[in-house]
């Protein structure tokens, strides 16, 4: 029997890690290998993480989320790039002060990005697989890449949103 016990030390060594990571993020996978039915796995994502936004609609998954530590915001964009809407998820701590969930479960044809609204904030991650490593992620042209010039004021623009703020 396999059994991988998330203690304190795992999601500390997370966040450490992500702290020290170029793109303020960090991984601990749970599944064993691309090929498993299932992938799941946590992810450690500091506020000033910028992940592009994306979609899954070449290997077309639901993929779901749920906090472990801290809040988060999932901002949702039409095919123009406008953001639609952003609904916030986080720990129990959370739910009383915010309409806030504690987890989110998307479909693969949203576009969509996850920004951390709190230090040290770990989510669980979970989707079908397997998981196809070259049809990941589509990213669409209005949205900057990660590392490239506008990303920073783009990133900037969303975590600026009123409804980020509130």
């Amino acid at each position: 029997m396999n059994i991988s016990f998330i203690d304190k030390l795992l999601l500390l060594n997370l966040v450490s890690e992500g702290r020290s990571s170029a793109r303020q993020r960090s991984t601990y996978n749970l599944h064993k290998s691309y090929e498993d039915k299932a992938q799941r796995l946590l992810k450690g994502i500091g506020v000033d993480s910028y992940i592009r936004p994306h979609r899954h609609l070449l290997d077309p998954k639901n993929e779901c989320l749920f906090a472990v530590l801290g809040l988060f915001a999932l901002v949702i964009f039409d095919d123009a790039g406008n953001v639609s809407k952003i609904s916030k998820f986080g720990t129990e701590k959370y739910l009383d002060t915010l309409e806030a969930g504690v987890g989110i479960e998307i479909a693969p044809h949203i576009w969509r990005t996850v920004i951390a609204l709190t230090p040290g904030a770990i989510l669980f991650e979970a989707k079908e697989g397997p998981f196809y490593p070259d049809l990941a992620k589509e990213y669409p042209a209005w949205a900057p890449a990660e590392g490239g010039a506008e990303a920073g004021a783009y990133f900037r623009y969303l975590r600026g949103m009123r409804s980020l703020i509130n």
